[in-house]
């Protein structure tokens, strides 16, 4: 992954930030890794509003983590890295545990599929409270959104009310500036337990 040492941030986009250290950087990525070994292991369950600008319905996703590796785990490991051009790349190991593969090895079983979508969020984030961090994973939010609406698109012969189920990364996502907006292109796997028809109402 890379961490940008002149970074523009949430609510300091017109202030001037001094780049960050090589300490600051290190603590970036490992944190951001801790996010996504998290979101590739255990997932997230999802309630999908598909919404409908007709009915005045409005699209929502909401995304609940099911489990978390925190802050100083140890199966969690700097493998290499390197500094070009004010950008620290870094490569990464995580070493799960036996708990944590039999719960990879459920992404693979079941109606689980793969999904492909990119996202997008401003700049400044969804909030003025907004960090480096959940900048991203608000970009990386609406790429899961896009992927189960692509989904849904594929599968069902009309729009659907709502939908629920599960969703993981199946890789690392990856992170860039387009159009004024962070951009975040993600495989995910996702599982739809439920399917609410507008119908139902």
């Amino acid at each position: 992954m890379k961490i940008e040492l002149e970074p523009v941030y949430g609510a300091y986009l017109e202030e001037q930030i001094p780049p960050l250290d090589a300490e600051s950087g290190y603590r970036r990525a490992l944190e951001l890794a801790s996010y996504v070994f998290s979101a590739q292991i255990y997932g997230w369950s999802f309630h999908y509003d598909v919404g409908e600008r007709a009915r005045g319905i409005a699209e929502e996703l909401e995304l609940t983590p099911l489990g978390e590796i925190t802050w100083g785990d140890p199966g969690l490991n700097v493998t290499d890295a390197n500094f070009k051009d004010r950008v620290l790349s870094v490569w990464m190991d995580y070493r799960p545990t036996d708990a944590q593969r039999r719960r990879l090895d459920m992404w693979k079983m079941g109606n689980v599929r793969a999904a492909q979508a990119i996202g997008y969020t401003p700049l400044d984030g969804p909030a003025t409270t907004s960090n480096w961090l959940t900048i991203r994973e608000e970009a990386l939010k609406d790429a899961a959104r896009a992927a189960i609406r692509a989904m849904l698109q594929g599968s069902e012969r009309n729009r659907p009310k709502e939908a629920a189920g599960f969703i993981s990364l199946e890789t690392f996502p990856y992170f860039w500036i387009t159009g004024g907006r962070w951009a975040a292109q993600a495989r995910f796997k996702v599982e739809i337990r439920e399917i609410i028809p507008f119908a139902a109402y």
